[in-house]
């Protein structure tokens, strides 16, 4: 079944290809011929000219660590911008590795790699491409169709936590990074971006440290550019900057007035100031089993009462939200998100 599934998706990809009369590079068969890591790929090093980054608050995946790359063809830059993704331009790749260590509480005893996402700007648009990393951690091979593996780590409690870890096929792909029917990226931001990560010279800003490379065009200070919070960090936002954060990054990349959900009327982007559009005393547009016979999104006061904690609680493929690519419930988040609402008056 997964074989008809991969070539289903195949004939699909090259349809569209010949459809949009754009000439594009076949995909790699494996991770290790793009060329992007020195040595041994599995230990994840950039050759030069690839750009290592963080977001201040990431997508939450099933609890998996993340490793971001940006390669850009020579000569090339990054358009800043205060509002949306920054601008890359054709050529440019976006490198997203997912991987769990062994033990959350000593990540000195290893990790796993599962599956390394590429996003390339073509002349025609963003293509996304999926990478499975094999079991002797040697390299990533190419996968349309997606996969599931069983999966086991220690958190940092200690608890032994075991599931089947989903790698997305290409058009579950193409349902998250969707903005009006196109392929977008989705983490890339000003706001996200502006934060400081370790890089080999030493600790510094990364739109800073982008300005310097000579790589990111058109931001005249980056003291004065937008940024979230760290949705765990107290110290770096309020509860509630916290939560919307956290929501913003999990959910708006669909609930925003251009993506898939946008008929709910539900928009959870950051900046949404409506309280009725961010679910405050909303009524559902669907009722049924994702409502729970519930009567608001959100109820002020009352996270058990509201109908976005039960759907970012369950794990039922019919209720929860987000409802692809995943497994398991953020609990950190969903209390995260809970608090905010018993504070709400």
């Amino acid at each position: 079944m997964k074989r008809v599934i991969g070539i289903t998706l195949i004939l699909g990809l090259l349809a569209a290809l010949l459809a949009s009369g754009t000439q594009r590079e076949a995909p790699k068969e494996t991770l290790s011929a793009y060329g992007f890591f020195s040595g041994n790929i599995a230990e994840q090093v950039p050759v030069a000219g690839i750009m290592p980054y963080q977001l201040n608050t990431p997508l939450f995946s099933d609890y998996a660590e993340k490793l971001r790359f940006i390669q850009l063809p020579k000569d090339s830059v990054i358009l800043y911008d205060s509002a949306d993704v920054m601008h890359l331009p054709v050529g440019a790749t976006i490198i997203k590795t997912f991987y769990y260590p062994k033990d959350f509480r000593h990540p000195e005893k290893g990790r796993r790699l599962m599956e390394t996402r590429l996003l390339q700007h073509e002349p025609g648009g963003w293509k996304a491409l999926v990478y499975i990393w094999n079991d002797e951690q040697t390299d990533a091979f190419l996968e349309v169709a997606g996969d599931r593996k069983p999966t086991q780590f220690i958190d940092h409690n200690g608890h032994t936590v075991s599931f089947e870890y989903i790698v997305p096929n290409l058009n579950q792909c193409k349902g998250c990074h969707n903005t009006n029917e196109v392929m977008t990226p989705i983490g890339p931001t000003a706001r996200q971006l502006n934060g400081d990560f370790n890089y080999t010279t030493g600790r510094e800003n990364q739109l800073q440290h982008w300005q310097k490379a000579g790589i990111l065009k058109g931001l005249d200070d980056a003291g004065k550019a937008p940024k979230v919070p760290v949705w765990n960090d107290p110290k770096s936002g309020t509860l509630a900057a916290r939560a919307r954060t956290w929501l913003e990054i999990n959910c708006a990349h669909c609930h925003k007035p251009e993506g898939p959900a946008k008929t709910s009327g539900l928009f959870l982007n950051a900046s949404e100031q409506d309280p009725v559009k961010i679910g405050i005393n909303k009524t559902p547009v669907a009722a049924g089993r994702g409502a729970a016979d519930l009567q608001f999104d959100i109820v002020p006061g009352h996270p058990e009462k509201s109908i976005l904690v039960y759907r970012m609680e369950s794990t039922d493929p019919g209720i929860m939200m987000p409802e692809l690519s995943r497994k398991l419930t953020h609990k950190e988040g969903v209390e995260l998100v809970k608090e905010w609402i018993r504070q709400m008056k």
